[in-house]
């Protein structure tokens, strides 16, 4: 069950019980719920009775979404079968009567056995149709003939239903070369006829219908080749290797949505409509060159330099992409590869090394932000001039901790002081701090090495191993259920689940696997507390706020938006919309940098930008990202608070005060 380990769809499988070997979904329709309940549960007393499956959910209302959701994600999730066998699609679009698809499928199981083969079936039984798939390693010649062989015999089968080789989709490459044996000679002559009428010089997509090529040649891997062995710095034992990994994106072009089909996936793309800058097309040019290349180093190829640089990282496609394309860190370990044979920018060692430059000059915090305010020096340092930058404090939120004194609590958490909090968003960490007291929290916090996430994200993966497996050895001895590791910034905390298992040496992998599952960011924590009961609402003010929610892309595919939506609203008068936006576009140093500045502020202005300007002086809003929340400033000159802060100012109490 290739649902079950894919982020966005393991939330979507709520409704199935057990491990099933299939599913049968139905959807009744009538003029009121309660007659479409009749209905179905009319329908399940018939199932039960003749013993035709063993669980019987029914979903209502909003919840069918989700499981339409997982019915669609069925083509994209069967790339995550582990190994070089995959659902390979040579007969998935056969459709014969509704009468006749009993038997069908009976022969067509009957056909796959005779091959020693299996199939997965998916799609629309009701219809008639069955999305069909055989799984086979297309890198075997043996198995690249069981593709023909298995292609033809079910061709013959579907002619003997009079049934359609394309029920929904086009012939194509796969199945032209039978439509002859499917429609017979006659008419496919008159096909071919009528294309020659309109396409004279065969120049609009030739092959698709008539005059195919064989469709067992042009095919993506050379048969029995020898696999190439690359050494990488993630981990990616798990998909079988970074080439692997890469060959998991079976182009169904789920990167390709836009603004209005919702998610994040792929900001770049909804921006500049080009098909290079999707998760497919740069997985395309990374398995291409991967695949072929004659150089030493593999990764050293302008060509995929320019496909990843538009990449923002958001980490959309690591939930969205059904086949779980995490494009995040295959640029991440790109970069680091292309290093090895090419200059890094000097842009780069800055926003890498941010943090250490940051402990150099916040004791002269005033001189350094007057100094990059100046456009010629943001020019010089790689960042635009149009751009303003986050303003250094003198005095970090660590040293202000250090001088806090709090009462001791029965429950402890550890608090993971990010880069950014420390040096940037003092007053937040503050905030957050007083808000845990206030609930009834101790908060600890030890000295630890920072999040990493700039050396991540800018391919340093040398100094993010070594900060992971820091943060890793230290944090593993103290965090546990009762007393978790909370954070406030997401893409800094988060990267405890996400790429520390892969940046550590493999004897710690399993270290770092079971720390991860007490590691929340604050509005998980918050959220989860209130719903144990832990968090009384009499601590909160009844006043009425409207605030409007802009959430950060790694929590949204990492974690869960909806967290931070129900911590805010603890406050039983606080009203919370979610912005339906995806990337704000900023995606830490990205929208920065001169060079993106444009695209930076072109994604935000498609939804991010306008749902904030019609609230104007009508909502609060909200961001939980420190790059998301400038980002909104830039681009609207309205302010974002981070959701701690907007619970903090909701408390009653005096420990609301900052010290």
């Amino acid at each position: 069950d290739c649902t079950k380990d894919n982020i966005e769809q393991s939330k979507n499988r709520f409704f199935i019980e057990g491990d099933p070997a299939g599913i049968l979904m139905i959807e009744f329709r009538s003029e009121s719920d309660e007659e479409a309940i009749d209905l179905a549960s009319e329908l399940t007393a018939q199932l039960k009775e003749n013993e035709l499956g063993y669980a019987f959910p029914i979903v209502k209302g909003s919840q069918t979404a989700s499981v339409w959701s997982l019915r669609n994600a069925g083509l994209g999730v069967l790339a995550n079968i582990p190994g070089d066998k995959k659902a390979v699609a040579c007969i998935e679009d056969t459709a014969v009567a509704v009468k006749d698809l009993p038997q069908y499928i009976s022969e067509f199981s009957g056909m796959m056995k005779s091959f020693n083969q299996e199939a997965v079936y998916y799609a629309h039984a009701g219809a008639g149709e069955l999305h069909l798939r055989p799984v086979l390693n297309l890198k075997k010649s043996e198995d690249v003939k069981n593709f023909r062989t298995i292609a033809q015999a079910s061709a013959e089968l579907v002619k003997r239903y009079n049934g359609s080789l394309s029920g929904e989709h086009g012939d194509g490459k796969v199945r032209a070369e039978f439509i002859p044996l499917v429609l017979g000679e006659e008419v496919y002559q008159l096909l071919k006829q009528l294309k020659s009428i309109f396409d004279p010089n065969g120049i609009f997509n030739p092959g698709k219908i008539v005059d195919p090529e064989p469709m067992d040649t042009g095919l993506r891997y050379e048969p029995d080749r020898d696999e190439p062995v690359i050494r990488t710095k993630f981990n990616f034992e798990e998909t079988g290797g970074i080439l692997r990994t890469v060959e998991k994106c079976n182009g169904s072009g789920d990167c390709r949505k836009l603004n209005f089909a919702g998610g994040t996936m792929c900001p770049s793309y909804r921006a500049t409509m080009n098909e290079t800058d999707t998760t497919r097309g740069r997985a395309n040019v990374l398995r291409e060159f991967l695949t072929m290349n004659v150089k030493e180093n593999p990764f050293d190829h302008p060509e995929i330099k320019e496909a990843m640089d538009l990449c923002l990282s958001c980490k959309g496609c690591k939930s969205e992409c059904p086949s779980n394309i995490d494009m995040a860190t295959l640029k991440s370990e790109f970069l680091y590869q292309y290093h090895k044979s090419n200059s890094v920018k000097f842009s780069s060692r800055i926003t890498a090394n941010n943090s250490k430059i940051n402990g150099w000059l916040s004791p002269v915090a005033l001189v350094v932000n007057s100094v990059l305010s100046i456009g010629f020096i943001k020019n010089l340092i790689g960042i635009s001039p149009k751009r303003n930058l986050p303003k250094l404090k003198r005095k970090t939120f660590k040293n202000w901790f250090r001088r806090h004194k709090q009462d001791s609590f029965e429950r402890k958490v550890y608090l993971f002081c990010d880069e950014y909090t420390n040096y940037y968003d003092v007053e937040i960490g503050k905030k957050a701090v007083l808000l845990l007291n206030a609930l009834g929290y101790e908060v600890l916090m030890v000295d630890h090495a920072e999040s990493g996430r700039a050396f991540i994200s800018k391919g340093f993966l040398d100094e993010a191993s070594d900060i992971a497996t820091k943060n890793v050895k230290q944090f593993a001895g103290m965090v546990s259920e009762e007393s978790p590791l909370i954070g406030i910034e997401p893409s800094a905390i988060l990267s405890f689940r996400d790429e520390y298992p892969n940046l550590v040496d493999v004897e710690l992998k399993a270290t770092a696997k079971n720390l991860a599952k007490n590691v929340f960011l604050i509005d998980e924590f918050l959220s989860y507390e209130y719903q144990k009961g832990h968090i009384d609402l009499s601590e909160f003010n009844k006043e009425n706020k409207h605030i409007k929610l802009h959430a950060h892309c790694h929590q949204k595919a990492l974690a869960n938006s909806a967290d931070t939506l129900k911590m805010l609203s603890i406050p039983e008068n606080y009203q919370v919309e979610m912005i339906p936006s995806g990337c704000c576009g900023m995606a830490g140093s990205f929208g920065y940098e001169k060079d993106h500045y444009d695209l930076s502020m072109a994604i935000g202005q498609q939804v991010l930008f306008p749902g904030i300007s019609d609230s104007k002086n009508k909502s609060l809003i909200a961001a939980n990202g420190t790059s998301c929340r400038h980002q909104i400033m830039d681009g609207t000159n309205t302010v974002a608070f981070d959701p701690v802060e907007i619970l903090f100012d909701a408390l009653l109490v005096e420990a609301n005060k900052i010290k």
